[in-house]
């Protein structure tokens, strides 16, 4: 495995938006969940996993910063138990900006963690308020030059477009207000409505004001166009940074590696099986505290799979999938498998076949979805 997932499923608040494993940090067996955490780990190496090769750890969520200072250590002490923190690439962890302490951040440092991704979505009071967050417009900026005193320097912020009832006027103004802060990477996500979240259930009664797709393309465009102006290169659709400061965990993604997935609800792809582990806490502790794996479903992926899962993950790299390693993977030439199709979007102006690479062109950057597909066999 190249990099390690870590799922915390504490939220002090929940998101109008989100739909990934999570519950309401009060009266959960949080401290008690942690120690499973290790008890995974634990289990993983019993199994010959091994830790040695890691590159990346990603602390993610939930909210892995709704954990108190005293919890938030002992998590990194278990972890850094299996994994060397100072032979990683990345050692990541999502934040947000009202939970942020300075003694947090001193915590998160001095346990070797290395890069800060923090959620702020959006600089407008009013459309925080409206998305469920608990932060404040001034709240990013504090926490960020906290952290930069602490001695964060690879510093992370996402931000969302397409919100309801978000204009292009106050995209532009979250835009120039998160690259005033000169981060060297900035990530900017579509809102996708997704099931079982508030705002699905506002959608189908009709109660949802979403901008529609050209306002939605506008702010795409107006993203890009922003973060090439102020030197953060678009390394992938939706990731601008400055050299040298691409995330090296989610590449690890893209890149279609192996990464191990740990915690309620996590999902892992190691030995050629991607697997999703239980999601409610007390059944996810049941299983590690008695030395099983905390398995929900596991799927052995066949060479199809892992060719099209090359495809529609790589070309969401603006450098793309090149022949070469595509044959070196698989054995089989790129053009032999997917000829056709190379084709078809070549004419289509979507995707560009230049030297060994093909890669997706502007027009295809905007149609990804319509390009991904295509390579489904």
């Amino acid at each position: 495995m190249r990099g390690m997932y870590i799922h915390i499923p504490f939220c002090h608040q929940i998101c109008h938006y989100c739909d990934f494993n999570k519950v309401f940090f009060k009266n959960q067996p949080v401290d008690e969940y942690i120690e499973s955490i290790g008890h995974e780990l634990s289990i993983l190496q019993n199994e010959g996993q091994s830790f040695s090769n890691i590159e990346t750890v990603f602390l993610g969520g939930g909210t892995p910063t709704s954990l108190s200072e005293k919890q938030l250590d002992r998590l990194l002490e278990i972890i850094n138990a299996f994994v060397d923190y100072k032979k990683l690439r990345e050692f990541s962890t999502e934040a947000n900006p009202d939970e942020l302490t300075e003694d947090k951040l001193a915590v998160l440092k001095n346990g070797g963690v290395s890069r800060l991704s923090i959620g702020v979505q959006s600089f407008d009071e009013e459309l925080l308020k409206q998305i469920g967050r608990t932060h404040g417009a001034n709240d990013p900026k504090r926490v960020i030059d906290e952290a930069r005193r602490i001695g964060f320097e690879n510093i992370s912020i996402d931000l969302i477009y397409g919100l309801p009832n978000q204009t292009i006027g106050q995209w532009k103004d979250t835009l120039d207000e998160a690259l005033s802060l000169d981060l060297p990477h900035y990530s900017g996500y579509s809102l996708i409505i997704e099931p079982k979240t508030v705002f699905y259930n506002l959608m189908n009664k009709g109660k949802l004001p979403l901008p529609g797709e050209d306002a939605e393309a506008e702010m795409f465009a107006i993203l890009m166009e922003q973060m090439e102006r102020a030197g953060k290169k678009q390394y992938e659709i939706s990731n601008f940074s400055v050299p040298e400061y691409e995330s090296v965990h989610n590449l690890i993604y893209w890149d279609n590696d192996e990464y191990a997935g740990v915690g309620a609800g996590a999902h892992g792809y190691l030995k050629g099986e991607r697997y999703a582990n239980i999601g409610p806490l007390k059944k996810y502790m049941e299983q590690t505290d008695n030395g099983n794996r905390p398995l929900f479903n596991i799927h052995t992926v066949s060479q199809k799979e892992q060719m099209e899962e090359e495809m529609f993950l790589g070309l969401r790299k603006l450098k793309g999938v090149t022949f070469s390693e595509f044959e070196r993977k698989f054995t089989t030439p790129l053009k032999e498998v997917y000829g056709e199709q190379l084709d078809e979007l070549v004419e289509k102006g979507l995707i560009q076949v230049k030297d060994d690479r093909v890669q997706l062109t502007r027009k295809g950057i905007f149609r990804g979805n319509e390009v991904f597909q295509r390579f489904l066999l």
